[in-house]
């Protein structure tokens, strides 16, 4: 853990907006696909967001976690290996530990959610009603 570092998160009321970064704290040389988990007390890491590495310059597939759809906007930018997190209509259930993910470009954990190569420390995000 450590070599991504999330930014964004915070308090925010119910119906509010917040928007996380995730970029690279130190030098990776190439980066496939990128997303977010969140793990919220006691309940499983969950995939909340994913996009696949659509070329060198922009693209790449999204897809998301049902409960978020229409909710959250997953974007990237590659020329700064960074992934954005746009979440709007907040709900106290997204109260959770948001943690960005990255795959090395040959591997598919993100995009199946079950692991990623390089992970960030996380960042907290309180939903109050």
């Amino acid at each position: 853990q450590g070599q991504l570092v999330e930014s964004g998160g915070g308090l925010v009321q119910a119906g509010g907006s917040l928007r996380l970064s995730c970029a690279p704290s130190r030098s990776i040389f190439s980066i496939g696909a990128m997303g977010w988990y969140r793990q919220a007390p006691g309940k499983q890491r969950e995939l909340v967001a994913a996009i696949t590495s659509g070329g060198t310059t922009s693209g790449g597939t999204t897809n998301y976690a049902d409960s978020v759809k229409g909710r959250f906007t997953i974007s990237r930018d590659y020329a700064k290996k960074t992934v954005y997190l746009q979440m709007n209509s907040l709900k106290p259930e997204d109260t959770a530990v948001y943690y960005c993910a990255a795959d090395a470009p040959v591997h598919r954990q993100v995009v199946d959610g079950t692991d990623g190569d390089y992970w960030g420390q996380g960042t907290q995000v309180t939903v109050s009603s």
